[in-house]
């Protein structure tokens, strides 16, 4: 590996920290570092939008459907990387568990001061373009493998 390649694996490391910092924290302005303004996403096997979804849609989608859990905490491994130039493709392995609040009952309630927690995981399936502005993703597929619980009952 050329030093130019050393990099250009960092840097697409760190693109993957952002994402998942992004997700864990919140902070959907950060998201826009992470993908092209025309970057389509397919979350459809973990139960989200179907198919490919444009950026700014499954953005929204995110912010709307995450708010019901005050923690997610995505752990992510080292990514296999195909780079091609300004292209790059990569496979990142995600383990992710998830907290939702419950009354003592153990119910689903948002004003619930317990955590339920479950979890799920899969790859991420990823296609990257270098820009002006450092690699972003063009396109995003998740392919959920296993979920561990399950989200609580509501009442």
């Amino acid at each position: 590996m050329d030093i130019s390649e050393i990099s250009d694996r960092l840097e697409l490391e760190q693109l993957m920290a952002r994402y998942v910092e992004a997700i864990d924290t919140k902070n959907w302005e950060l998201l826009d570092t992470v993908f092209t303004e025309d970057a389509h996403l397919d979350y459809e096997s973990s139960g989200g939008p179907a198919g490919k979804g444009d950026y700014p849609a499954i953005k929204e989608w995110l912010r709307e459907n995450l708010a019901i859990f005050p923690m997610t905490q995505h752990l992510v491994g080292k990514s296999l990387m195909d780079i091609d130039g300004d292209i790059a493709n990569c496979r990142t392995i995600f383990h992710n568990p998830m907290g939702v609040p419950v009354n003592e009952s153990g119910i689903y309630d948002p004003a619930g001061e317990q955590l339920h927690i479950f979890v799920v995981g899969g790859w991420y399936n990823d296609t990257c373009v270098r820009t002006d502005e450092g690699w972003r993703i063009k396109e995003k597929k998740e392919d959920h493998a296993y979920t561990e619980g399950a989200f609580p009952p509501f009442e």
